[in-house]
């Protein structure tokens, strides 16, 4: 449960630490395309488009720092089909099929109210 006297300015907040997590643009939508199941880099940047492979590539690495994404054991090469294959953790799983979920729906369901155009930087 979240303490009632969190502060939303303070530097150890739940909120901030939960908002860290979707700071960077790339990154929530890294996460809701792996919640499809493992998936290799270049099969992301078919699903994610707008996103360059730079992008794509570190965003992975912050998902994988903050322990949201792994890449799945024995995947590095393949001659079929070359390339990491990788998937959520288990709090990765939990993260893009709870909150991250239920932020997305929100979103969805007060589109007309939100205003301000959507911007990806």
């Amino acid at each position: 449960m979240i303490e009632e006297s969190c502060q939303t300015f303070i530097s150890d907040c739940h909120v901030r630490a939960a908002a860290e997590l979707i700071r960077h643009t790339w990154d929530p939508v890294v996460l809701s395309a792996l919640r499809l199941g493992p998936t290799r880099r270049n099969e992301l940047l078919l699903r994610i488009a707008g996103a360059s492979d730079k992008v794509i590539s570190q965003s992975l690495q912050r998902l994988q720092a903050r322990g949201l994404v792994v890449k799945a054991a024995g995947t590095e090469q393949s001659s079929e089909h070359p390339g990491a294959i990788y998937q959520l953790s288990s709090l990765g799983e939990s993260f893009a099929n709870g909150p991250l979920a239920r932020l997305a729906q929100w979103a969805a369901d007060n589109q007309a109210e939100l205003t301000g155009p959507l911007t990806t930087s």
